[in-house]
């Protein structure tokens, strides 16, 4: 298991891990992107390549041993790759990527439709194939991006079978979770099964201050052994300053850290969480979401914290509404 990597890892950092779904490509929705990013001249591919390598540079400098990429965050393989080829001597790191959305903006920002979700076994072949030939043997987990309740992916027996023989030539096999019925997609993955065995050997899944509903589930995937990647630990941007709650900004007041840092603390302490995405767009921001793996929380300071918790489908409304910037 390449997570077993993790586990041996002594930095205060390692369990946390870099996804690059906002610097793969020229748009996103997360909320200060313009800020984050400013003139449409950072947004080229080589700008946002420089700027990849300079955070991959920072983070694994900072202790961070989880890289997260996606067929769907537009160059996001591409520029990890080049960045691994850059650093032979790096053996230390997981290669995680997803499947199952096809980027269509076309390196815009005002695109219709940025990514086409599609499960089906055509698609993954394709996909496949694309990640194998940027990422090669450096990839150690294969996800499919965005299961729901619905998805055709917890019932095709022939992309069962396709994903059961990666898992047996050395590719973990996970899934990630959208949406607000999270729980029950989880739930019906980890009863999927071929020849007896557990398919699905990680989950990765939305889980923050304002968004809790998946605990119980992650819980339960924990518990059968899967490792636990949480992603959105920051909503989108809404838990940063200057968008977070007032009861957030004050218990970041009293820590002296960022709301970012205690909003990404508060996702860590969780028994289940086995890696916590950062997904900073500078290296200012990387540094301070870091700071997470040192805030110390009591439990007066917990409960205020846990009051920001939504109704799971308003969260995923107003999530949906995010514009792409």
């Amino acid at each position: 298991m390449p997570f077993a990597r993790l586990a041996a890892a002594t930095t205060p950092t390692c369990h946390i891990g870099l996804g690059l779904a906002a610097v793969g490509r020229p748009g996103y929705i997360n909320l200060g992107r313009d800020h984050d990013l400013g003139l449409a001249e950072n947004r080229s591919v080589e700008a946002l390549r420089t700027r990849t390598h300079e955070l991959l540079d920072a983070a694994y400098f900072q202790g961070v041993r989880y890289f997260d990429v996606a067929r769907s965050y537009g160059r996001s393989e591409e520029f990890l790759a080049d960045w691994l080829d850059k650093n032979p001597g790096i053996d230390d790191v997981v290669v995680g990527s997803k499947w199952g959305y096809t980027y269509t903006a076309d390196w815009t920002t005002d695109a219709e439709h940025h990514e086409v979700k599609d499960h089906s076994v055509q698609t993954y072949d394709r996909q496949r194939s694309e990640s194998a030939e940027l990422l090669g043997d450096r990839l150690d987990l294969y996800q499919i991006h965005s299961v729901t309740p619905d998805s055709p992916a917890l019932t095709d027996k022939e992309l069962h079978a396709r994903l059961a023989e990666a898992a047996a030539q050395g590719t973990s096999i996970g899934f990630s979770t959208s949406g607000p019925a999270q729980a029950d997609a989880i739930r019906a993955a980890l009863a999927v099964t071929v020849d007896g065995e557990p398919l699905f050997r990680t989950v990765q899944s939305t889980y923050n201050a304002l968004e809790t509903s998946a605990a119980p589930a992650l819980a339960e995937a924990h518990d059968a052994g899967l490792t636990v990647i949480v992603k959105e630990g920051m909503a989108n941007g809404r838990l940063a300053e200057p968008h977070a709650p007032d009861a957030l900004k004050a218990v970041a007041a009293e820590t002296s850290l960022g709301c970012d840092a205690v909003a990404l603390a508060l996702v860590l302490r969780q028994p289940w969480a086995g890696v916590v995405l950062s997904g900073a767009a500078t290296t200012v921001q990387l540094a301070s979401n870091l700071h997470a793996a040192v805030v110390d929380l009591d439990d007066e300071q917990l409960s205020r914290l846990a009051g920001l918790a939504e109704e799971p489908g308003a969260y995923w409304e107003s999530r949906r509404r995010l514009p792409w910037h």
